[in-house]
């Protein structure tokens, strides 16, 4: 039996195929923490410029290519892959408007990058224009929209543009009648996120950009458009100005000028608000121990999301006043059993997104708290979610995206006094996920903790261990897995695959305590929870070991490799992309940084001894029987370093004695995928990997036999 071969089945791959041995050598260093010595042996893989380094990425590449070569099917898998993803599609990632005009985001396969559209009726888009189309200012499709701000009278659109995945974007300001670039770009106001702000008449703006030409110390300046220089303008009273994080916003009226400041990635913010005029001052609205996780002007008035003795968050309202704070408002939505995710603000309503573990609905209130009319959202459905926000249309309309698990998005819209109404800007794919079931399950968390599992699978699955599942979670910074529409999911489906995604502690799902009971000190209980749901999964026949596979990426690439480290066991094959693996060196980075608010230090000795507990770098134990791993890692990526992937392809593969391939897949892109291109021969290559493991590719092959027949 060859070394790619699975104990229950036959050969993977073409048994004359051996995959090549990469000889990486074991270079001990110690490092101390807290009188603990830690030993490594592949921090030398940390400098991608060394030669030597260069050589092993070579050397793994072709490695992972050679596995690749020999499957046999995978030609068939990725035309099944371009057929699914390159097939016209289109859909509109987010909404908003300057004036009379609407202007979106939108991807409109076979193109490679999404572009921004100007609409002047959201129930028609015949007349809908291209404003500015990075697929014609790159044809290469490796330049990206990081994100795009109207100005208040639709005249003018300002984007930040990056390239090859590197996110750090350059703002540049586009006419929107003739598409000039106005002004010279400003470079780097997206380095690790950016955000900006127009003056009421559209003569100016507020930006986001590092005094640190690595990322940290984020500032405020005003840019004229066509007069004077930049001119800073900060806030003082960051709570950390090293690793603070600026969202800018403006009110409608054009009085006001608000800054949101996180402190790093964990969730804790600051408030600080100006007038517009010349000579006005800043002045700070909200301090984190106020846990104001949002906020939003409105045309007299503040609203704030508090989660301060309220972990599932309440609505205030404040006068909007110079020098006013948090002290002087009054609760207007009370705290519920139901999550406050999301909230926007109209000229007479107050619209809530609430949360129940996922699933969302919508309410509506006046502007003193009065329940008004709600409208229905179907079930297991989203309408806010980390990439699409509700949006606010001028003074009296608010837009929402709804999708499913299996319905695709379509952007509804409601006005003051109006009842919502479907616009013409909805999905439309040739992926159809209408006949597959969802259902709601729950696994037991190691402390009695009840997991919201979300199960989709075509109608009568058998429950007898026999079918191939794929788990995936994500589980950090509050981010809530809400109900999402994805064509991919349908290359496992159609392969009576299920799939199952579990909303593990560390996300929002169930509010601040939810993520707060998987942060910090408390992590390892994502990674107990998630091992929950794997072990459920088992127990009640919906798969076996043998038939799952485990998926994450980011920080859901670490809970990966913690899983992985802490249980080989789980699953017959892990994918972690672009993940976190050592997390003790983690914070040397840039934006390691920034997470330590999420992740802890270790300079400090708790989250020290927390971090060393699930790293999974460090966690690795010579001979064991390490499952089927496939890490990806994009070389231009400035939020999680490749040598992350690197280093734990090295010690996963000096370690196990399973005779299971353990693979990474490195690409000149960022954190994200690049292009289209780049999404297809990813894509194909994750389920080439998770095909081949779980024994799927025969099936693919008959499938395209009887599909020619």
């Amino acid at each position: 039996m060859c070394s790619l071969c699975a104990p229950d089945r036959g050969c993977l791959t073409d048994p004359m195929t051996t995959l090549p041995l990469v000889e990486t050598p074991r270079i001990p260093v110690v490092t101390s923490y807290h009188g603990v010595d830690v030993t490594e042996e592949y921090r030398w893989l940390e400098d991608g410029t060394s030669d030597d380094t260069i050589a092993w990425t070579k050397a793994q590449h072709h490695l992972t290519r050679t596995y690749y070569d020999a499957v046999p099917w995978r030609d068939t898998l990725r035309a099944r892959v371009e057929q699914l993803l390159k097939a016209e599609r289109t859909t509109y990632r987010s909404l908003m408007s300057g004036g009379s005009t609407y202007f979106a985001l939108k991807e409109q396969t076979p193109r490679q990058q999404p572009f921004v559209v100007a609409l002047t009726d959201l129930g028609d888009t015949a007349a809908e224009r291209i404003v500015v189309d990075p697929n014609a200012i790159d044809p290469s499709g490796e330049t990206a929209i990081d994100w795009f701000v109207p100005s208040p009278d639709g005249g003018r659109v300002a984007v930040s543009l990056s390239e090859h995945g590197t996110e750090d974007g350059s703002l540049h300001v586009f006419d929107v009648e003739t598409g000039e670039v106005l002004d010279e770009p400003i470079p780097h106001v997206n380095l690790l996120g950016g955000s900006m702000a127009w003056r009421h008449d559209g003569s100016g703006f507020w930006y986001t950009r590092c005094a640190d030409p690595a990322g940290f110390r984020q500032q405020v300046w005003l840019r004229e458009i066509g007069g004077a220089q930049h001119r800073l303008d900060v806030a003082e009273g960051f709570a950390d100005e090293v690793i603070a994080e600026n969202v800018l916003s403006a009110s409608l009226d054009g009085r006001w000028l608000m800054d949101r400041v996180q402190k790093g990635d964990g969730g804790d913010w600051q408030v600080f608000i100006r007038s517009q005029d010349p000579d006005g001052a800043w002045w700070q609205l909200a301090d984190i121990p106020d846990k104001c996780a949002y906020a939003v002007l409105g045309s007299d008035a503040v609203y704030v999301l508090s989660r301060r003795d309220a972990p599932h968050g309440k609505v205030l309202r404040l006068p909007l006043t110079e020098g006013a704070t948090v002290a002087d408002s009054r609760e207007i939505v009370p705290p519920s059993h139901l999550v406050i995710e999301d909230f926007a603000v109209t000229h007479g309503t107050l619209w809530v997104a609430d949360m129940d573990g996922g699933p969302q609905q919508l309410r509506a209130f006046d502007l003193d708290g009065g329940l008004l009319s709600t409208p229905e959202i179907p079930p297991v459905s989203s309408v806010s979610s980390y990439f699409a926000r509700l949006s606010r249309l001028g003074p009296d309309r608010i837009a929402w995206r709804c999708e499913s698990f299996t319905e695709p998005p379509t952007w509804w819209v409601a006005a003051d006094g109006e009842a919502p109404r479907p616009t013409a800007l909805a999905t439309t794919s040739p992926v159809d996920l209408s006949g597959y079931e969802v259902t709601r399950e729950f696994a037991v968390s190691r402390d009695g903790t009840h997991v919201p599992l979300n199960i989709i699978a075509a109608p009568g699955s058998p429950r007898d261990g026999t079918a191939p599942a794929l788990l995936t979670a994500y589980g950090g910074y509050g981010i809530s897995l809400v109900p999402t529409f994805d064509p991919e999911r349908l290359l496992w489906l159609e392969q009576g695959g299920v799939l199952a995604i579990a909303n593990i502690r560390g996300g929002g799902e169930y509010g601040q305590e939810w993520h707060h009971a998987g942060r910090l000190a408390t992590k390892q209980n994502c990674f107990d929870d998630f091992i929950a749901c794997a072990d459920h999964l088992n127990d009640t026949g919906i798969t076996s070991r043998g038939r799952l596979a485990i998926i994450g990426g980011s920080n859901g690439g670490l809970l990966m490799g913690a899983v992985l480290t802490q249980r080989p066991d789980i699953a017959r094959a892990v994918v972690a992309a672009v993940p976190v693996m050592d997390s003790l060196r983690s914070e040397t980075t840039t934006n390691g940084k920034f997470n330590t608010t999420e992740f802890g230090t270790v300079e400090d000795p708790e989250t020290f001894t927390a971090l060393l507990a699930y790293s999974p770098y460090h966690n690795v134990v010579d001979g064991t029987r390490y499952p089927a791993v496939l890490m990806t890692a994009g070389e231009n990526d400035t939020r999680v370093d490749a040598w992350h992937a690197k280093k734990m392809t090295a010690r996963l593969q000096a370690a196990t004695s399973s005779g299971q391939p353990v693979l990474v897949r490195l690409e000149a892109t960022g954190h994200l995928t690049g292009s289209l291109d780049q999404s297809i021969e990813e894509t194909t290559d994750i389920y080439t990997f998770l095909f081949d493991q779980l024994g799927l590719g025969s099936q693919l092959v008959a499938a395209k036999r009887q599909a020619t027949s």
